[in-house]
């Protein structure tokens, strides 16, 4: 081996020094040499018809640019005139309020589309927005060519109860039926403020409403015999429901439907995990949908936009429907023993809406024969006491005939088709039973035990009354039969 030259050990010493010396900036040189060894490679494999050009820079900051911050020579000062007059100057920032809010778009028939959403109150209440709707056939060579155009009226189905929103349904029709070769299309919505909120600005927004696929319009839908005979629409669920009322408001109302019918539930917080798993069955069986509303709580309007859910639900429902249902999970529909639905429904068939008496409950008084057994019972077995208090003006809810109704509230529609008729004398024939407050508690309804056919409670006189209470034995018996004993133990 040969000897190594003086003074070597002193030169490698040196050279440790310095690479430990810059390691951090060594390492990070090579970690880029590696990321730009493995881009390069990667875009190898990019198509070739695939650049990034300049303007697709500025397409990426545009949002950014879009909203820059109020300049000095932007913003207007104030002015002191000539005359002495001090002229004041506004800066307005933000926005109060969405123009519109889609919730969805239907057809009403082969040129008439219903468009449901939520708009500013105050620019309803204050100004005359007005709506304008287009429709774009796919075929359309260019965007400004054969573009079928139509005025669009407005419905406000929510009577003023809106809050920062209020519910808008817009009936587009057309001057002939559109999209009749199924070769697709888009519905346009032209959303104006007509100088509401600022009048020195007439703001439209072009929204697309509806987008029709080629080869998915279905002519037949309108004209067909309808999916169900009757279908529930129903309002927003909130807060922390009973699951077993629940369960026993859905065994007893598919039991009373019939096999074809359906149940729509919009969850706008309320179906919890427990909840769902009393649904779960009948939604395998299929009479019951479940949707998932919860991200309308971010627009404030009237009791969790229960005005806005039922008209989507009218109108997505229109045409698979003979009746239509709306009432709530705390609310049992009933007709008298020798009758059917069917038959009560028939009998009323020249009507487009009914509405149907209210039997309050008492959601406190229990009879004292069941006591012993009351934890077992369902609610409305033992809840048997009715208010029969007189001179009050009771709510009522109601079923309609779809295909008549434009638009739709909570407890009534205002809004039927000419020549529709509505009738309130179904006195004997058809009723609700209302447990109110009953379907958000989760403890033993049964507070107070009578012994008694009548009583005075809370300065209101009760009657006993086991109309529904003889009906709970069928029940039980037709949800064992339709679901088996999975839902045993459900709890309060």
């Amino acid at each position: 081996m040969g000897k190594e030259r003086p003074g070597g050990e002193k030169q490698k010493r040196m050279v440790v020094g310095v690479v430990c010396n810059f390691a951090a900036e060594l390492k990070l040189l090579l970690t880029a040499l590696l990321l730009l060894c493995t881009l390069v490679t990667l875009l190898q494999f990019v198509p070739a018809r695939f650049t990034i050009s300049a303007s697709d820079f500025r397409f990426c900051i545009s949002p950014i640019a879009a909203s820059p911050s109020p300049s000095v020579s932007d913003t207007q000062s104030d002015d002191l005139l000539s005359s002495g007059i001090l002229r004041r100057a506004f800066h307005p920032y933000g926005a109060a309020a969405y123009n519109f809010i889609t919730m969805g778009t239907y057809r009403g028939g082969p040129n008439t589309f219903a468009i449901v959403g939520l708009a500013s109150k105050p620019l309803h209440l204050y100004s005359r927005p007005a709506y304008q709707c287009q429709w774009l056939p796919s075929n359309t060579k260019q965007n400004n060519t054969n573009i079928t155009s139509s005025l669009a009226y407005k419905i406000l189905p929510d009577w003023g109860y809106g809050r920062v929103y209020t519910v808008v349904v817009v009936n587009c029709t057309f001057s002939h039926p559109v999209n009749l070769d199924n070769s697709g299309g888009t519905l346009l919505l032209h959303a104006s403020t007509s100088g509401g909120g600022d009048s020195k600005f007439n703001l439209t927004d072009t929204i697309p409403a509806l987008t029709e696929p080629p080869g998915t319009f279905n002519l037949s839908l309108f004209t067909s015999k309808p999916k169900y005979d009757y279908l529930y629409c129903g309002s927003s669920l909130y807060g922390t429901l009973s699951p077993q009322r629940v369960r026993e408001w859905i065994a007893y109302h598919v039991r009373l439907f019939g096999e074809r019918s359906h149940f729509v539930i919009h969850d706008a917080g309320g179906v919890h995990e427990e909840v769902l798993e009393v649904l779960k069955p009948w939604m395998e069986l299929g009479y019951v949908s479940l949707q998932d509303i919860r991200e309308q709580e971010r627009f404030d309007g009237y009791y969790h936009n229960q005005f806005l859910v039922v008209n989507d639900c009218l109108h997505r429902y229109k045409f698979m429907a003979k009746w239509i249902f709306f009432f709530d999970v705390d609310e049992y529909i009933f007709v008298p023993s020798k009758t059917t639905l069917g038959s009560v429904l028939n009998s009323l068939s020249d009507y487009s809406q009914i509405t149907i008496e209210q039997m309050p409950m008492s959601n406190k008084l229990c009879h004292s024969v069941d006591a012993a057994k009351r934890h077992r019972k369902w609610g409305f077995e033992k809840l048997v006491y009715r208010d029969v208090k007189r001179g009050i003006r009771r709510d009522r809810k109601y079923a309609i005939q779809p295909r008549n109704v434009y638009a739709t509230g909570v407890h009534m529609s205002q809004n039927l088709g000419a020549g529709a008729k509505t009738t309130h004398k179904t006195e004997g024939r058809i009723k609700y039973f209302h447990y109110h407050g009953t379907i958000a508690q989760r403890r033993e309804p049964c507070r107070n035990l009578v012994n008694s056919t009548d009583i005075n409670f809370e300065n209101k006189p009760f009657v006993l009354d086991t109309t529904l209470r003889d009906l709970a034995g069928s029940v039980k018996k037709f949800e064992l039969k339709m679901v088996g004993s999975r839902l045993y133990n459900t709890r309060q």
